[in-house]
């Protein structure tokens, strides 16, 4: 696999992206608003060198084959499911959740296009198209990422139904199809060199096809346009976060690109209640990332009240053992969907779908209150804490050392505790995961709806009554609650 320096020599491919705020920029790899990214992104390929890593991040030591990196593996038994899982978990870890689509998840992409063409029983020439791309990345490294295909607000709202579809089919050969249109946003595109994109309409309109492709962010025609940036302040000791992992989210621009025709599949209209669907091992991802994010809410709430003195106060103590049940919940639902995997029809093993959807279900009623446990608890300090370069005048130096330091800290080390709080639970880098990456799974009532169609998995349960009555009763089926209405009609 490629190095840091050859990924970041691949991205001066000419590239056309636009980032809100800025304006065009030339070379993703040097602008301000995009090259702390991209410098992230080159230390998950390093790291796969790196000693202090390859125990992690790399398959086990063989007398017959070299070490792999994990991120590309195929996974086909819980073992290897459970190696992926702690290396995906300690990569996410290591920017406390906050970059979500490395190469490793196009990887993921990758894995999920395979088996659902598999599912689906498509023809062989697109089923060895999917895994010779598959096996391609993992050789290479190269950076996919994926765009659900949906319209941007003005497609949507067209008075015409037949111009509301984000990809608009322009022509079709042999050698390949040529699109136009504009996808909602979707992460990391900037930084990434294809995306998997589906669409979410037939193609052609009353066709029953839906047309998926993969597309070089390079391709001729097309057009990266991302939101402004949330780093706080560029000095990293009040941005430790936001001014490192802003993961820039896109929509993608299309005027008549060409795809060939290797890199054109014919799936279907995406279903999140379909068992072992493309997006199976995402949702896997997603909740590792989650559970990373909360983790260090509760590290940092931890290194607070260690801090901020406040060990022994019964309300703050109480706060802590409730953060800690909600990061053990999600910890305990990942770890079972690993130990308790599924098969698919292709013969890889994927997390169980049951378990992540109980550990989905946790982060959304879980991560708001989180959230707000962080911000109250030091009180005004998180808000009203020094910088590091307020300490250069001495007279305020001294000042700022009576009001802030003491208790075996220092001001600067107290201050440099409640800048991260406030990174974390308080910034637009914050608002970004409320407002975006967390519903970009589909948010609270479409995990609700994939538990909710999958209630014949504890028909079991319904007739596990029976040993207790008096009475027989007929074989219970609970399938048709997929069906049934949701939410009471008003």
């Amino acid at each position: 696999m490629r190095t840091g320096t050859e990924y970041i020599e691949s991205l001066r491919d000419g590239r056309d992206v636009w980032v809100m705020g800025e304006g065009p920029v030339d070379d993703v790899t040097t602008h301000p608003a995009t090259s702390a990214m991209v410098l992230e992104y080159a230390k998950w390929y390093d790291r796969h060198s790196d000693p202090v890593w390859e125990d992690c991040l790399l398959t086990n030591v063989s007398d017959s084959t070299e070490r792999r990196p994990l991120a590309f593996e195929v996974p086909t038994a819980s073992a290897e499911l459970q190696l992926q899982g702690k290396a995906i978990r300690a990569v996410l870890s290591a920017s406390g959740g906050n970059i979500t689509h490395t190469p490793g998840y196009g990887a993921l992409i990758a894995l999920g296009l395979l088996n659902h063409l598999i599912g689906l029983d498509k023809s062989s020439l697109e089923i060895a198209a999917a895994r010779e791309y598959r096996e391609s990345i993992a050789l290479t490294g190269r950076f996919l990422t994926f765009a659900g295909g949906g319209p941007l607000i003005g497609t949507r709202l067209r008075q015409d139904p037949a111009e509301r579809a984000a990809i608009r089919l322009v022509s079709e050969t042999d050698q390949g199809i040529v699109v136009s249109g504009k996808v909602q946003m979707h992460t990391s595109t900037p930084s990434a060199e294809d995306v998997l994109i589906t669409s979410r309409d037939e193609l052609p309109p009353g066709s029953g096809r839906w047309l998926w492709f993969i597309l070089p962010v390079n391709s001729p025609g097309v057009r990266v346009v991302a939101r402004r940036t949330a780093a706080r302040h560029d000095n990293p000791f009040l941005s430790p976060l936001s001014s490192r992992f802003d993961e820039l989210d896109a929509s993608l621009w299309m005027k008549e690109v060409f795809i060939p025709r290797e890199r054109v599949f014919t799936g279907e209209r995406l279903e999140r209640t379909k068992r072992h669907s493309l997006v199976s091992w995402l949702l896997w991802h997603h909740n590792c990332g989650w559970l990373a994010k909360a983790e260090l809410t509760l590290g940092i709430a931890l290194a607070l009240a260690e801090v901020m003195g406040l060990k022994d106060n019964p309300v703050t103590v109480q706060q802590l053992v409730d953060l800690a049940v909600d990061v053990q919940t999600s910890r305990t639902c990942i770890r079972a969907a690993e130990l308790d995997p599924e098969m698919t029809v292709g013969g890889h093993s994927v997390p169980n779908q049951l378990h992540l959807a109980g550990a989905a279900v946790n982060v959304f009623k879980s991560r708001q209150r989180m959230s707000e446990i962080l911000r109250a608890l030091p009180g005004s300090s998180l808000i009203v804490a020094p910088a590091d370069t307020d300490f250069t005048d001495l007279s305020m130096a001294t000042e700022l050392e009576e009001a802030y330091g003491g208790g075996g800290y220092t001001a600067l080390q107290r201050a440099a505790v409640l800048q991260l709080g406030w990174d974390h639970v308080a910034s637009e880098l914050d608002a970004r995961e409320s407002v975006f990456e967390l519903h970009a799974s589909g948010g609270l009532s479409a995990w609700r709806a994939q538990l909710r169609s999958w209630f014949s998995s504890y028909d079991e349960l319904a007739n596990g009554v029976q040993q207790f009555l008096e009475v027989e009763l007929p074989l219970m089926d609970l399938s048709s609650l997929r069906n049934a209405p949701y939410e009471r009609p008003r």
